[in-house]
């Protein structure tokens, strides 16, 4: 098993940007291993930094209970206009991918379903993987990821960039093979793969 990392340093302008519910959120986080990378997430939602829909994907009653059990003192207000809608014609999309999540899960059940939902809509955002979660490096994610879906990630042996793990995953579950490169050594789009996330 990988050892923990420790959230990355925060860069001065990142604390600039998202002081107020940044701050917030990570003083008052309930203590546990994951507290501080979910108040990066919800800080950067809360300020129009990522892709994630409405409620981060949880729907309006699961948001509020995630708010109550990861920040219990902070009043969880009902921010319904950020963010778009769910794009529903990508439901099968994000319902596979929530499911390679929780086959994996390595932490509380409830708290699981919540971040594989989070991690999914993440997934369907166009940038790294880390980026559109609100996280503030690949170091964060892959953290994460490590201690709440602790047999997915280790399976990443080649450290291949997250969303390409997890959609070739999701493709040979399928018996699907799109990629048609001999090896990766030999492929022209190695780098798209492997390269570094930045």
């Amino acid at each position: 098993m990988q050892p923990l990392l420790q959230p990355t340093v925060i860069p001065p302008n990142v604390v600039r940007a998202r002081s107020a519910p940044y701050l917030q959120l990570s003083m008052t986080a309930r203590p546990q291993p994951h507290g501080e990378w979910l108040a990066r997430i919800v800080a950067s939602w809360l300020g129009g930094d990522t892709p994630l829909p409405r409620y981060m994907g949880l729907g309006a009653e699961q948001w509020r209970a995630f708010m109550r059990h990861h920040f219990p003192e902070v009043e969880p207000a009902t921010p319904n206009r950020i963010g778009q809608p769910a794009d529903a014609r990508r439901n099968w999309e994000r319902q596979a991918l929530v499911e390679l999540f929780l086959n994996h899960a390595s932490i509380d059940p409830r708290e699981a379903t919540w971040l594989a939902r989070i991690l999914a809509e993440a997934c369907l955002g166009s940038e790294h993987l880390w980026r559109d979660l609100g996280l503030w490096s690949r170091q964060d994610l892959s953290s994460l990821l490590n201690l709440a879906f602790t047999p997915l990630a280790q399976a990443n042996t080649r450290d291949m960039k997250w969303k390409k793990f997890f959609y070739r995953r999701l493709c040979e579950a399928e018996g699907l093979r799109l990629c048609t490169a001999p090896s990766c050594e030999s492929c022209a789009d190695l780098d798209l793969c492997f390269g570094p996330e930045t």
